[in-house]
Formats: C-alpha cells, structure tokens, sequence
C-alpha cells in the first residue's frame, strides 16, 4: 500500500477517521489539519469506538512540507488551495461533509463513506 496522508481542516475528524481505517488496512498514514482544532469530536471517537478502533489518544496537528513529500498520496477533504502540491505526489480530493455538529448517526454514515474510498483508494 501507499503511503497516505489524509489532510482536512481540523484534524478532527475526517482524515483522523480517514488514517485510522487506512492504517487498520495494513497502510502507512497520517493525517493533518489546515486549521489543526484543540480536540477530536466527540462523536468520530464514538464511532470509531464502535467498530473497535481507539482514536481517543490522538489530537489534532497541522501539516508539515516533510508530511507533503513523506507521502506517496495526499488525499484532501475540504483544505482546499492551503496543501502544498508537490511534483510526483498522486493527489486526490474527496468532497465530504465536516463531521463537525454531526449526531452519531451522521457520523457512521461519514465513516462509511471513507471506508469505501479508502477501499477504491
């Protein structure tokens, strides 16, 4: 597999959910944040918990140019224009809802939706 690194805005939840499937898969992964918030949402951790993936430990970080260039593919999840672009790097954007203010329920059909990307990934 390929060396992933999963960027959105926060940290928070969608490329921290995004690394933690990524990495249950086998792969190598990291995740970073634009605009990196205090703390994870309480309901990504809950979901992840259900499918018996502990993400409670993590905390939101921003990227570096070494995460750009450490990586094989850079998926993006709402950044936009701030991810440096780095000549030989496989870019890919997935346009998927912040989890932020999302109910439980919301939150599991998020997580589907990254585990099916991950898996055409």
């Amino acid at each position: 597999m390929k060396k992933a690194l999963f960027v959105c805005i926060g940290n928070a939840g969608r490329s921290q959910m995004a690394q933690a499937l990524y990495e249950r898969r086998g792969g190598e992964a990291r995740s970073a944040g634009s605009r990196p918030e205090q703390e994870l949402h309480t309901a990504v951790v809950e979901a992840m918990e259900e499918i018996g993936i502990d993400i409670s430990d993590r905390r939101p970080k921003g990227f570096t140019d070494a995460d750009v260039q450490w990586a094989d593919v850079v998926v993006t999840m709402g950044c936009g224009d701030v991810c440096p672009v780095f000549p030989g790097k496989t870019y890919v954007d997935w346009n998927l809802a912040d989890p932020v203010g999302m109910c439980l329920e919301e939150v599991r059909e998020l997580r589907s939706d990254i585990e099916r990307r991950i898996d055409a990934l």
